[in-house]
């Protein structure tokens, strides 16, 4: 019972749940619609904070080179620091900003597409906010789910987080040039990861180092084709 007005909570809670995520389903696939009339590729970079999700997508519009092209939606509750690190980088990018929401939605993915108008056959990477929960249940239209994670992090991550996981096309392990450093066991998180999602690809990388990128890039390039 709700403690304020006697009501059943969940006969409040869960209808409403429904109504926003039936919605969001139906703008994601306005969102797919309009991104395959234009042959572009849109991926989902999911993670917690301070995976190294920034550093990977900066490493990986310095591979691609512009091939393909790409452009990035970039989502924060606030500032626009990571946006300018990827226009640095020389990616034209639109900053997103959910204040106090968790993740992006398929709206405002649809209102940063309008603003980047990408090219056909390019890539747009959509940065999503640093969460392990909420953007799992979000569609944004994306052909690709990608979650980052790290070594740094612990090799339980898997099991504690479920939901994200098992939506993964790919998982990326990051900052494998810590291992010796960290005690994460690897064989672990790799049994942990089957038990959630025996289907995702799993990569092994340092995106500041550089190991194990060139399987990411091809990855990537091998979407776009």
């Amino acid at each position: 019972m709700c403690g304020t007005c006697g009501c059943s909570a969940n006969s409040v809670t869960v209808p409403l749940e429904q109504r926003v995520l039936a919605r969001n389903d139906d703008l994601a696939q306005r969102n797919r619609e309009w991104l395959a009339q234009r042959d572009v590729l849109a991926v989902n970079l999911m993670s917690s904070p301070g995976s190294g999700k920034t550093t990977l997508l900066e490493r990986t519009i310095r591979e691609l080179g512009g091939d393909p092209a790409v452009s990035v939606v970039e989502g924060d509750q606030e500032t626009a620091f990571d946006a300018e690190r990827i226009r640095a980088a020389g990616c034209r990018v639109v900053q997103v900003n959910t204040g106090a929401g968790c993740h992006l939605d398929a709206g405002m993915v649809a209102g940063a597409l309008d603003d980047l108008a990408p090219p056909a056959r390019s890539v747009v990477f959509v940065e999503n906010v640093g969460n392990l929960v909420c953007p799992a249940l979000f569609d944004l239209g994306e052909r690709h789910r990608v979650v980052i994670t790290s070594v740094t992090e612990g090799e339980e991550k898997p099991l504690k987080y479920p939901h994200m996981f098992a939506a993964a096309d790919v998982v990326v392990l990051n900052k494998t040039d810590l291992l010796p450093h960290v005690d994460f066991d690897v064989d672990t998180f790799v049994r942990h990861l089957d038990r959630v999602n025996p289907r995702a690809g799993l990569i092994r990388l340092s995106a500041t180092g550089g190991a194990g990128v060139e399987t990411w890039i091809a990855l990537v390039r091998g979407w776009r084709r």
